[in-house]
């Protein structure tokens, strides 16, 4: 009985130990949460703006074929998959790749990662990876999207791949983030559907670019390219550092109700051997 007590006190206690740690780190993901979920928001309305732009000029000026406008033969897709550097964040990750691996089956494919996890994940499944330069999603900065950006546009425009396509985890609330893919290149593959073209079109026509509306076309295509990556950055860890924190919660909650379990059962154990004891004191009390 007394081993058994002193297990439960260990275990006690180990329990203690990690939901320290569990609440630490759900601490540590609050505080950054606030700055990256305001950065994410202000980001997301000029990258919209700014995506729905380069479509509205690729669509109202027939003067120019751009190379980020032609749907070309090849089909191959390049992901940009952007992803965590560390787990304990619930399903983030795993999340991601699922939607990833439901999304690209099938299709001819290469991958540039961002992030520890997915350079990891790529490696582990062996598929064509572009670069893993960017391995550390947490030291992502602005002129690292451009460069991700200038890297991207200079192989499309070689051939290598078709089709350029963001996959990222969007932060909706604390408590939820979805996973998406979003196609960037070439432009013509998102206007196939769009109701009003053909107004914004006339609209568009009444604007002169210079030296040429093409010129100016392919010089802003590789900064909005790289300003997308870097609203998907954000967002992406706006979405981690919420979903870390949403799982260090439920651990530390976990732990408390695991704690009081360990205490009610290690209070009657002892409340036992000091009723055994009692009643083997009084035996031998009565048998003298």
């Amino acid at each position: 009985m007394a081993s058994n007590m002193k297990a439960v006190k260990l275990r006690i206690r180990s329990v203690q130990s990690t939901m320290q740690i569990t609440k630490a780190m759900e601490l540590v993901a609050s505080s950054k949460l606030r700055r990256a979920r305001d950065r994410a928001i202000t980001c997301r309305p000029y990258f919209e703006e700014l995506h729905q732009t380069l479509v509205d000029i690729a669509d109202g000026n027939t003067d120019f074929t751009s190379p980020y406008v032609r749907t070309g033969n090849n089909d191959k897709i390049c992901y940009v998959v952007i992803g965590g550097d560390r787990g304990l964040a619930g399903g983030y990750n795993s999340n991601l790749f699922k939607h990833f691996e439901a999304e690209s089956k099938g299709k001819d494919k290469i991958v540039f990662p961002v992030g520890k996890k997915v350079v990891e994940y790529v490696q582990r499944r062996g598929y064509e990876c572009m670069s893993d330069q960017f391995g550390h999603i947490a030291s992502v900065s602005v002129s690292d999207c451009f460069s991700i950006a200038n890297l991207l546009c200079r192989e499309f425009n070689a051939g290598r791949f078709g089709h350029v396509a963001l996959f990222y985890t969007k932060f909706v609330s604390m408590m939820s983030q979805t996973v998406g893919s979003f196609p960037v290149l070439p432009l013509g593959d998102l206007t196939d559907h769009d109701e009003n073209l053909e107004e914004r079109k006339k609209i568009r026509n009444l604007i002169l670019y210079e030296p040429s509306a093409e010129e100016v076309f392919n010089a802003i295509v590789p900064e909005y390219l790289a300003g997308l990556i870097y609203g998907a950055v954000c967002e992406s860890t706006a979405s981690e550092l919420a979903a870390r924190r949403t799982a260090m919660d439920a651990a530390t909650k976990n732990a408390g109700e695991m704690i009081d379990q360990l205490n009610l059962y290690y209070n009657r154990a002892r409340q036992a051997a000091i009723t055994q004891e009692i009643t083997e004191i009084v035996a031998g009390s009565d048998g003298v």
